[in-house]
């Protein structure tokens, strides 16, 4: 909603990117499950209301390549193993495919990426409104568009809302019990209520009749 307003206001382009690579690798997914996902994802962007005349949104399973994909090759060669470590905390278990997927979100920053959309436009630089999980791609992102001859992106950050189980969380799509989804039944929004938020509220007897009352 806050994207959408931005786009409103100022009547600029949007681009979307739908990682639903990353899925299948941090969420040990298969492709075709990964690639549903991202087709549900869509859908519920859509239906936010973006201008169609000024949105672009794409899969990474069926965009990379061409333009973006030289822009990967670019920043991956400006990003060594300790980088990656350091700000990611992979380990010697961790696949390749983590280590080197940072690129791949890093590069829809650069409107070079999408040469159908920006053409000559190289140095149009990027305001990115995101979720502070997201921080550090974007700084690395920072830290290397010059280096390549880009202009670094801006970013608007915002906190994530606290799950149903309390503020030390945080609302997910991998954890159903964190959130209540406009797909819930009325048996399941009641049940996730009462699990969560009924001992809070709810005492037992003699605990309320302690209390000085008013």
């Amino acid at each position: 909603m806050f994207t959408k307003y931005l786009q409103d206001a100022f009547k600029v382009p949007l681009v979307i990117q739908l990682t639903d690579d990353e899925k299948c690798m941090w969420k040990n997914l298969s492709v075709e499950e990964s690639k549903m996902l991202a087709h549900e994802n869509a859908k519920d962007i859509i239906a936010c209301g973006f201008d169609i005349t000024r949105t672009f949104i794409f899969s990474d399973f069926n965009y990379v390549g061409g333009a973006f994909y030289e822009n990967m090759v670019k920043v991956a060669k400006c990003i060594t193993f300790n980088k990656v470590v350091g700000i990611f905390g992979f380990t010697q278990e961790d696949h390749i495919g983590k280590i080197s997927f940072p690129p791949v979100q890093e590069v829809p920053s650069f409107p070079s990426s999408f040469p159908h959309l920006f053409p000559g436009k190289d140095q149009l630089r990027c305001l990115i409104p995101c979720a502070i999980d997201q921080d550090p791609y974007f700084r690395m992102t920072r830290d290397v568009a010059p280096r390549i001859g880009y202009q670094k992106p801006a970013l608007i950050e915002s906190s994530f809302f606290s799950a149903l189980q309390g503020e030390t969380g945080r609302m997910s799509a991998s954890d159903p019990n964190s959130a209540i989804y406009v797909t819930d039944s009325s048996k399941d929004i009641k049940n996730k209520i009462c699990f969560f938020w009924w001992p809070r509220f709810y005492r037992e007897p003699q605990e309320i009749w302690s209390q000085p009352r008013d």
